[in-house]
């Protein structure tokens, strides 16, 4: 069977503390695409391939977020800890905002006046119309697909459960390691607030295969694509996020947990990173 290439193209055209030394915020990283071939993801059995493209480094800090937007939604305050307490509009609208800032042609178009016909949800009270820019060069929202294919170590892949390891706790800031101690037993509200959980300061975990960072845990990370029991829906109530964070137990760490909540809910654990289409003359070897 022919493999199905995802590209965002394509796609668009059918629908407080300090980080470690070799921490760099906005730093992309180059990914050479092809199937998923994680065996642990759950799209490794679909006839799907992903294209190359960039991807950020680490998660959006809050340094990087005041940069552009001029405040910071943050509950956790800290430069280097990831920007959280986000809606996937805020998301959207940063996109865009840093590509102009850049001098790259942002990718969405955003209509606030007209609401959303495929946003199905009656709680959402904003339903911004956004569409795509096609053949724009600036910041995104990653895909879907694009996110588990990284998370799972693309083409280097060693067939992790969590992104970078099958070990939580090397990768992983989640609720039993992201407080004052490490804790125990089942998953509680109450002990989590005694315990003084929050975010951590990007890169302090190992990185996965692509040299990518806190892919699981820290902060869940919103991804473009409307939530549903398939991939590539047209229209929803939620929007999808991945990777599991701070506040959450391990499952939605684990590489092909699909998580989704309402586009204008803001929690904080929920931040994203940025992706860019990749120019048609860069040649780069993956990981570079």
């Amino acid at each position: 069977m022919r493999k199905l290439l995802i590209s965002f193209a394509a796609l668009a055209m059918v629908l407080g503390g300090a980080c470690t030394p070799q921490a760099q915020p906005g730093e992309v990283v180059f990914v050479k695409g092809g199937p998923i071939k994680n065996t642990k993801s759950g799209l490794h059995t679909m006839s799907i391939a992903v294209s190359d493209f960039y991807i950020g480094k680490y998660e959006v800090t809050q340094k990087e977020w005041v940069d552009v937007m001029g405040s910071n939604p943050s509950k956790f305050k800290g430069d280097n800890l990831p920007v959280e307490s986000v809606s996937w509009y805020d998301c959207i609208e940063f996109c865009n905002k840093k590509s102009l800032k850049e001098s790259l042609k942002p990718v969405y178009n955003i209509d606030k006046t007209k609401k959303d016909p495929n946003n199905k949800n009656d709680n959402d009270d904003m339903k911004w119309t956004v569409t795509f820019n096609e053949g724009a060069d600036g910041y995104r929202l990653p895909l879907e697909v694009e996110w588990e294919y990284v998370a799972s170590g693309g083409q280097l892949s060693r067939n992790y459960k969590y992104s970078g390891s099958d070990t939580i706790d090397e990768v992983a800031w989640y609720w039993k390691n992201s407080g004052d101690k490490p804790l125990k037993g089942y998953w509680s509200r109450e002990i989590i607030e005694q315990n003084h959980n929050q975010t951590k300061p990007i890169g302090l975990k190992s990185p996965n295969e692509l040299g990518l960072y806190d892919m699981s845990g820290n902060v869940r990370e919103w991804c473009w694509d409307w939530y549903g029991d398939t991939l590539f829906v047209s229209s929803g109530t939620e929007r999808v996020w991945r990777g599991g964070g701070w506040l959450g137990v391990e499952d939605p760490c684990t590489i092909n947990f699909r998580g989704y909540q309402a586009p204008n809910v803001k929690w904080d654990d929920t931040g994203f990173r940025v992706c860019r289409n990749k120019p048609a003359e860069t040649g780069e070897a993956e990981g570079e």
